[in-house]
């Protein structure tokens, strides 16, 4: 090797000095993006968080220089011939361009917008380039920079599908505290008081060690290890130590078997469910409290243990709280992640609401709000399930209704029910419960105004999975939603019982908008799987009818045959009150009519009465 190749250097750097008219590459065996939601989210609350601890509403955009640096951590380069490759820590650069590209859109001065979009993409001889290339995620890129939105298509790769998704997720998160006013020194903040430390290795032998290194032994310790330094170091005898980290290293593993880095998720939700008093306020100039400074739990913790409670002297406090509240809210957790991944009839809710509801950083700790220490197995999961089924009801109130339920806009609310239901008995749970189900001002009469859009195809294929397999169920069948939303077939996809032929009902339509706009309400769709749903796409309704007999409960219905070849069908609607009836044709009333019967279907499926 020459001298050069021999070279590594590291140096801190400031967002704006990374990014900023320079070009990167992505190592092959780097090229997947592959970030969830809860760490994009974490990206944009920590950094948020961050910045709204010292801003005040009167402060000008120079004082921001003086803000405290934020640390984002280590990335690593190979330089070859004047290309910077990324080794390690694309997936942070990546997820700070699409945050970037986010800030791009929502800034309004020109001159500020320059500034942004040189630490994005460069313009050459007239062709754009991206400061991050990626060939097969520029098409993703470009609609995101030039309409802040794409539409993911059935040939992306899942980096691109991602990247679709972790967008929205920006959107979602991005608090409203940082308005208009504020977003200028936001972005002058971040772009130069967030810290990156840059290793550059002028060989691939180099750079592979310094990432193996980094991967292997790792650079500093994480907020778990220093709790557990904390309280082990709490206890009095070297016997005590060593069970304990015993217990702690298998905890964490099991945890970590799940996703990596779930040990932090599961602290911090822990202790915001439990423990956590105070949250930041939304007007102007308010300071980080307990639910935003969490984010940081070792810390928080030993500052905070009066909250917990624990004696910082009492070795046998720390004892009990790591065998006994530490293996609870542990299992607890576990309890919570078996139920997201197969679905458990004792928690149905939580395998809804992890296909339709709100972050994972909220659900998790209201989920766990309410138990106690002493509640045994049954009364863990009926408490869980229950709170579940109530993010589920709120979820889908608001997205009929066209309402947000990011993390920015519902936080205060959820935190504040988080300390409502902490630690309350299964009826007294139930009771506040039903009273904020009743407080929910986005009312099921939305279903009327309800249809699809460019952004919304996720939720209506929940929506039609949820009342298709409770139709099923109800029906005595044994398929239920799993076999709609995730079946081991092929895919459910959303189908028109109107084929996009305005030519059709120019009878009812003067105008092609007018027709689209009709033919994309709910009460128009169905599901249908994938294969079947192109076959039918084109053909006119009377086509379609006797091709539906084979299908769903949902599809079956449109047909007079159902109503007389089907008794377990007919008894469910008896029962049920439901407003089924076929449909010789399909007509603009009767898509009314349709949206009306899955209105009253959704009311049955999400009654949340009060307890007996």
């Amino acid at each position: 090797m020459s001298k050069i190749e021999n070279k590594i250097e590291a140096r801190d750097r400031t967002v704006s000095e990374v990014l900023s008219n320079r070009k990167f590459t992505v190592d092959y065996f780097q090229r997947e993006y592959s970030w969830g939601q809860t760490h994009i989210e974490q990206l944009v609350t920590d950094l948020a968080n961050a910045f709204l601890n010292e801003y005040q509403p009167d402060h000008e955009r120079g004082e921001t220089e003086s803000y405290n640096s934020y640390y984002l951590g280590p990335f690593v380069l190979s330089q070859k011939e004047g290309t910077l490759s990324i080794i390690d820590g694309q997936q942070r650069l990546t997820s700070l361009s699409l945050f970037l590209i986010f800030l791009y859109h929502r800034l309004t001065n020109a001159e500020e917008k320059a500034e942004i979009r040189s630490m994005i993409c460069s313009t050459k001889y007239g062709k754009k380039s991206f400061n991050i290339t990626v060939e097969e995620r520029e098409e993703c890129l470009d609609e995101l920079f030039l309409n802040d939105y794409y539409e993911p298509t059935k040939e992306d790769n899942d980096s691109t599908l991602n990247m679709a998704k972790r967008y929205q997720d920006i959107i979602e998160a991005f608090p409203t505290e940082i308005n208009e006013e504020a977003l200028p020194l936001f972005v002058d903040w971040m772009k130069d008081n967030v810290i990156l430390v840059e290793i550059i290795a002028h060989s691939d032998d180099n750079a592979y060690t310094i990432f193996e290194t980094m991967n292997d032994r790792g650079l500093s310790l994480t907020s778990t290890e220093m709790l557990k330094g904390y309280l082990l170091s709490r206890l009095k005898t070297d016997e005590d130590r060593e069970a304990f980290n015993g217990l702690w290293k298998r905890s964490m593993k099991e945890l970590n078997e799940y996703k990596d880095e779930e040990d932090l998720r599961f602290f911090q939700s822990w202790f915001r469910a439990q423990y956590a008093e105070t949250i930041r306020p939304s007007k102007k100039g308010s300071k980080n409290e307990d639910f935003e400074n969490i984010g940081s739990f070792h810390s928080w913790f030993r500052e905070h243990l009066d909250q917990i409670p624990l004696r910082s002297d009492s070795a046998a406090d720390f004892k009990q709280f790591l065998n006994k509240d530490l293996v609870f809210f542990q299992r607890a957790y576990v309890r919570l992640w078996e139920a997201q991944l197969n679905f458990i009839k004792s928690l149905e809710h939580v395998y809804y609401i992890d296909s339709w509801g709100i972050a994972d950083s909220l659900s998790y700790q209201l989920m766990l709000a309410p138990l106690c220490l002493d509640d045994d197995a049954e009364t863990i999961d009926q408490k869980i399930n229950l709170v579940a089924k109530y993010i589920e009801i709120f979820c889908v109130r608001r997205s009929l209704n066209f309402r947000n339920f990011g993390v920015s806009s519902i936080r205060y609310t959820m935190c504040s029910l988080t300390k409502e239901i902490r630690r309350k008995p299964l009826a007294e749970l139930h009771t506040i419960l039903a009273g904020k189900v009743a407080e929910i001002e986005e009312s099921w009469d939305g279903m009327q105004k309800f249809w699809r859009h460019k952004t919304n195809s996720p939720f209506i294929k929940f929506l039609l999975a949820r009342i298709s397999g409770f139709l099923d169920e109800q029906s005595g069948l044994s398929t239920n939603f799993v076999d709609y939303q995730y079946p081991e077939g092929k895919p459910m996809e959303i189908e028109h019982i109107w084929a996009n032929k305005f030519e059709r009902h120019k009878d009812e339509f003067d105008h092609p908008a007018d027709f689209e706009r009709f033919r994309e309400s709910i009460g128009n769709l169905i599901l249908l799987p994938r294969g079947t749903n192109q076959s039918y796409n084109a053909m006119p309704y009377e086509q379609k009818q006797p091709h539906y007999l084979k299908e769903n409960l949902l599809v079956k219905s449109l047909c007079a045959e159902t109503y007389t070849k089907n008794p377990n069908f007919t008894n469910m609607v008896k029962i049920l009150d439901l407003p089924f009836r076929a449909h010789p044709e399909f007509k603009k009333a009767d898509i009314e009519e349709r949206q009306k019967l899955y209105q009253a279907i959704c009311e049955r499926i999400w009654a949340f009465e009060l307890p007996q």
